[in-house]
């Protein structure tokens, strides 16, 4: 378990940094894979406070959910981060953001929506053939709905304040 563990940490780590470099070159943009990958921990919190509530120990199967989550959560930060650049091109950085958070709202909240409520069965499921599954559900669930709430506040939010850095 100890081995699966680390093994598992040590790709995720490497799977980060591969993706920091593909979005530093995207971007071209030191800073800005950092906004993006910044809502990361948000979903672990959101897996973390999902055990919880329905009573589930952390698992190794839990923490592939986290890894896949994070897939799902660098998605939302991205298409975010990516139109508030195109829109750049035309308006201020604060209409900017204001456009891109208003324009991706409905397919964020869209996809966490069609996302949680294809887990609802998996993670209600009672059954001892779905029993290892439920963990890896909880983590994609619960984490997608809280990183979602948080990526529409917190993700604009540093790009405005990174930008103020850049700036001042």
């Amino acid at each position: 378990m100890r081995e699966s563990t680390q093994a598992l940490w040590g790709g995720f780590a490497l799977a980060m940094l591969v993706i920091y470099a593909l979005l530093a070159i995207a971007f071209n943009s030191y800073t800005q894979p950092l906004i993006v990958m910044g809502a990361i921990p948000f979903g672990l919190v959101g897996a973390v406070i999902g055990h919880i509530l329905l009573g589930y120990d952390l698992s190794l199967v839990s923490l592939m959910g986290v890894i896949a989550l994070s897939g799902v959560v660098l998605n939302h930060s991205l298409i975010m981060i990516d139109y508030a650049n195109r829109q750049r091109r035309d308006r201020s950085v604060f209409e900017a953001v204001k456009e891109a958070d208003v324009r991706r709202f409905r397919p964020i909240i869209l996809m966490t929506l069609t996302t949680f409520g294809g887990l609802s069965p998996i993670i209600l499921e009672r059954s001892s053939q779905a029993y290892q599954l439920i963990p890896m559900a909880i983590s994609l669930g619960f984490g997608i709905v809280f990183a979602t709430s948080i990526i529409l506040i917190i993700v604009p939010c540093l790009y405005l304040v990174l930008e103020d850095l850049t700036t001042a």
